[in-house]
């Protein structure tokens, strides 16, 4: 899994129980998942189009460091299909621990909001680096 990004929980951000709210993970989640989309497509106009379902394993508290992984799991026509995962870092154990884990979907967009295909050199690259990573497990 490639590192997209670090959160830190604030006390804003935290429900009545004490934990991180489950729609800042999220949100957190989506915006992560979209910057690694847009980052392998070349461009910013990446849309969410579809969220799998988000088992929430492990609480958030104040001040937990949390780091989003994401790898491709499937290149379609004008779309990502990402694994997302969230993992709490426990700095006295120097280990991280899942909190969180998805599989979204992106679809590249031009200025008008219609899809639009994903350039086949980056499809290329993009199912090699697959292959590749299919290999090695």
């Amino acid at each position: 899994m490639h590192y997209v990004a670090t959160k830190i929980c604030r006390a804003s951000e935290i429900g009545l129980n004490g934990n991180l709210f489950g729609g800042t993970m999220l949100s957190w989640l989506d915006e992560s998942g979209a910057a690694f989309a847009g980052y392998l497509c070349r461009t910013p106009n990446m849309v969410t189009l579809k969220m799998d379902e988000v088992l929430f394993r492990r609480p958030v508290k104040i001040s937990h460091h949390v780091r989003i992984y994401a790898r491709v799991d499937k290149v379609g026509k004008t779309s990502l299909a990402i694994n997302v995962e969230a993992r709490r870092f426990d700095f006295d154990k120097e280990l991280e621990e899942l909190v969180c884990s998805t599989r979204m979907v992106y679809v590249k967009i031009d200025a008008q909001g219609q899809a639009i295909p994903i350039e086949d050199r980056l499809r290329a690259t993009m199912d090699q680096s697959m292959n590749d990573l299919t290999q090695r497990t």
